[in-house]
């Protein structure tokens, strides 16, 4: 399969909002009672947590299997995957 310099682009970017949105889950988990509404995935309980997170380093893994990227960054990618790994253990 071959992507387009704007589909690689916008790839690129849906990796980095999954890897906030996995940074923002742990970092809300990781606050546990202290944690509140303003705090993504708030309302989630451990198991909803962990299955988000699941989703998300799902989607990264997947897209980091096309080697087109060129020089886009993976380094919080990398950082991410790591995380969301040790999270869902």
């Amino acid at each position: 399969m071959s992507r387009t310099a704007e589909e690689i682009t916008q790839a690129h970017a849906a990796c980095l909002g999954g890897t906030s949105t996995i940074n923002s889950v742990i970092a809300t988990h990781n606050k546990g009672s202290d944690a509140t509404s303003d705090d993504f995935g708030y309302e989630l309980t451990h198991d909803e947590k962990k299955a988000r997170v699941e989703r998300s380093v799902g989607y990264l893994k997947h897209q980091k299997t096309f080697s087109d990227w060129g020089s886009e960054s993976f380094t919080a990618i990398d950082a991410a995957i790591s995380a969301a790994d040790a999270f869902t253990a």
